[in-house]
């Protein structure tokens, strides 16, 4: 039961943590760039005008989309790095 109880202690200092960490992805060359934090809240967006000028809106949907995704995917491979040595101690598999 102890064991349980400290591993529950450890995963939120980890999620306290995961909160100040953050994320910064790219896409179209830095015309898209997206920050966000390892509770995978976005802190900003930011779209270089001069890099997009010329570039069709579809295009720099598909640019904000991948540079969301891959920071969405970067917390996400970040939380579990944390969590793994945490989630034995919690029987969980797969962690």
């Amino acid at each position: 039961m102890f064991e349980k109880s400290k591993a529950l202690f450890e995963l939120k200092k980890i999620q306290s943590a995961l909160a100040k960490e953050t994320i910064e992805t790219e896409a179209g060359n830095g015309a898209v760039k997206v920050k966000i934090n390892g509770e995978q809240k976005i802190q900003k967006v930011t779209l270089d005008p001069e890099l997009l000028k010329d570039v069709e809106i579809t295009k720099v949907e598909k640019y904000i989309e991948s540079a969301v995704t891959q920071a969405i995917t970067r917390s996400q491979q970040l939380a579990a790095e944390k969590m793994r040595n945490v989630a034995g101690g919690l029987g969980l598999p797969g962690l």
